[in-house]
This record gives structure tokens, C-alpha cells and sequence, in this order.
């Protein structure tokens, strides 16, 4: 990571009645690094970005951006600045107005904010719209016009407070591509505040995995879904089949176990395991076939197909083996015919390569 230009430091937030918001928390945040917080509702990820923000008082813990302490920083001197998930743009105002806003208050003169505010519409693509107000104009773009009013001070770290969630899907899909686009172009740091995996697996650098005001764990998208280091990343991230085994015995480079619906297997394995462990596999790494798989060492199981859920350029099926055991599959629909080649009803077997599982001990 190169120079970090936030550290959280044993940052705490508990609000009246005893409740823990925020747990203790400390990493650093990387110079012009993308990062999200990431978790369901209530994990603690918005009350920590406010924290940063100044918006709200930490309960314990430091927080230094630029390897400053901000305890005694007030919101509007920090290097900061947020955008909300409500656009909090101005109604009466132009696209101008709105963006020039901010620079007018804190005393900037008005040939350096004309120029500044053109740059800033530039980069979100709004120069042509400048004279409009918000309401002729879409979701979308007043989003852009609230990114551009918070660029346009040039702070430091732009925090991001689930900015994309007002907007319908096929749009949320373009501001995330403008987004990335948009901090490789500024080259400064962004934090966004998100619940949606796919949100943050597609923008952020890194990302933080948070559960009841805790860190569970910080890595690169790809670590995060390939590596989850504990049972409630890997079902966070993604979608994922999860299996109850109990080890019956281990190797230096493998664990025994007899798992639910599958009976006995061996799986690779680095870490010494306790008597039981999760064994998680990702739906695309899992293969059907009509006939049983001949291949040596392969983990199989057969079962009939319970769904099949049609999503254009992938199915999602589901196929139900022994002692209620449901694994989940997708497939690639790469025929004309249209479909997965499945049907509900169908006996089928399901095989994956052992070294596709990831065994979770926690």
C-alpha cells in the first residue's frame, strides 16, 4: 500500500443504551487508493465514515488524515468532503451555482472559482449543462453535479455515503464506471460507504468487510472472494455454497472429512483445522453433467435439479442431493439454443475440483 493518508487507530463509537457501533476499529486507508466499507445494515460502516468525516464524535480511538489528528477538527476544516446518497444539491440554484457554492462561502475569488468549477463540470461531464437546475435534470447527473460540487474544493479523501443507491440498476451500472474513471482521473482518495457486493467488487482497490462494528477482513476484491477468510465473508461476498463437515483426520497438506450429502472427501489444506470446518464453493466453479464424472479425485455427488432461474448470459440452477444437501450451480448459457441445457426434474451429477473448496475454520 503506498503512504496512507488515513489511519484509524482504535476508533470506537457507542451510542446511548450501550450500543456498539463501532468496535475498536484500526487500518489505514493508501494516498489516491478507492476503498469501501462494506457490510448489511446496521454493521457500523456509515457511523465510521462520519466518524472520519467529523459529523460524528468518536467514542474512543484517533483518526489522522495526512498525519494529522483530527480530534479537534471541526467537519468544515478537514481535508474532507462528503456525498450523500440524497444528492443534497441545491433546487434554486444552477448546475453553476451549485458547484460554485462552496468555493463562494470559504472566500475563493471569483476568476479562481470560474475556472475551478469549469474544470470540476469538465470532469464529470456536465459543461453543457451548467446552466440548468436539478430539476430538469436525472438522477445521474444531479449525482454528478453533487461529486462535482464536493471535487471542486479539492479535499484530500471524498467520502462517499452510498451514493449510488437512489439510482435504478442500468444506471447504477454507468456511475460506477464514472466513478472509477472519475478517481483514476483526480487521483485522490475516495471511501465509499456501500451494502451492495457487486458495488464494491467492481470500483473499490481494496475493501472492508464489516459485522457488528468490526473488521472481519480487508483485502482486494479478488482476495475477498477467492480467500474469505471466515464463514460470514464468504457468504457476504457473492453467492456460495457452504457445507458442514467434521474432520476425521489431517495432514500436513490435506484434511479428511465426512460432510453433509457428499460423504467422505479430502481437501487441500495449509492450516491445521478443530473437529468441524465449513467447506465453501463458489457456484461457478461447480460442473453438472448427465453422466457420472470418471475423472480421479474429483468431489461428485448426484442429485435432481430443483430450479432453474434464467438470467440471459447465465443460469442459476439448483440441485438437490442427500440428507438435504442444496448446491448451488451457474452456467455459462453460451449456446443459441438459450438456457443451461437443464431442466427441473432432471437426475444429474455435480463435481468440482477439490482445490476449488475453501475450507473455514471460523
Amino acid at each position: 500500500m503506498s503512504e496512507p493518508i488515513v489511519s484509524i487507530r482504535n476508533v470506537s463509537k457507542k451510542f446511548p443504551g450501550g450500543v456498539v457501533a463501532v468496535d475498536q476499529v484500526s487500518f489505514d486507508i493508501g494516498q489516491n487508493e478507492f476503498f469501501a466499507l462494506l457490510g448489511p445494515s446496521g454493521c457500523g460502516k456509515t457511523t465510521l465514515l462520519r466518524m472520519i468525516s467529523g459529523l460524528e464524535p468518536m467514542s474512543g480511538g484517533q483518526i489522522l488524515i495526512g498525519g494529522e489528528d483530527m480530534a479537534n477538527t471541526p467537519p468544515n476544516k478537514r481535508p474532507t468532503n462528503m456525498v450523500f446518497q440524497s444528492y443534497a444539491v441545491f433546487p434554486h440554484m444552477t448546475v453553476e451555482q451549485n458547484v460554485a457554492y462552496g468555493l463562494k462561502v470559504t472566500g475563493v475569488a471569483a476568476d479562481e472559482t470560474k475556472r475551478r468549477v469549469a474544470e470540476a463540470l469538465d470532469m464529470v461531464k456536465l459543461t453543457e449543462l451548467a446552466a440548468r437546475k436539478p430539476d430538469q435534470m436525472s438522477g445521474g447527473q444531479r449525482q454528478r453535479v453533487a461529486l462535482a460540487r464536493a471535487l471542486v474544493k479539492r479535499p484530500k479523501v471524498l467520502l462517499l455515503d452510498e451514493p449510488l443507491s437512489a439510482l435504478d440498476a442500468k444506471l447504477r451500472e454507468d456511475m460506477r464506471l464514472e466513478l472509477t474513471r472519475l478517481q483514476e482521473t483526480v487521483g485522490i482518495t475516495f471511501i465509499i460507504v456501500t451494502h451492495d457486493q457487486d458495488e464494491a467488487l467492481s470500483m473499490a482497490s481494496r475493501i472492508a468487510v464489516m459485522e457488528k462494528g468490526a473488521v472481519q477482513q480487508i483485502a482486494t476484491p479478488a482476495e475477498l472472494y477467492e480467500h474469505p477468510v471466515n464463514r460470514f465473508v464468504a457468504d457476504f461476498i457473492g453467492k456460495v455454497n457452504l457445507i458442514d463437515a467434521r474432520v476425521t483426520s489431517q495432514s500436513a497438506t490435506a484434511v479428511h472429512c465426512e460432510a453433509k450429502g457428499l460423504g467422505r472427501i479430502d481437501l487441500p489444506a495449509n492450516k491445521p483445522c478443530g473437529a468441524t470446518v465449513c467447506i465453501a464453493t463458489r457456484p461457478e466453479k461447480l460442473k453438472i453433467t448427465r453422466q457420472e464424472p470418471q475423472e480421479p479425485g474429483l468431489v461428485k455427488v448426484q442429485g435432481l435439479v430443483r430450479d432453474v432461474a434464467y438470467y440471459g448470459d447465465t443460469s442459476h440452477v439448483v440441485v438437490e442431493a442427500a440428507d438435504g444437501l442444496n448446491l448451488a450451480i451457474n452456467m455459462q448459457n453460451d449456446s443459441r439454443g438459450g438456457g443451461a441445457g437443464v431442466a427441473r426434474g432432471q437426475k444429474v451429477w455435480v463435481h468440482w475440483l477439490p482445490a476449488e473448496s475453501i475450507i473455514l475454520t471460523e
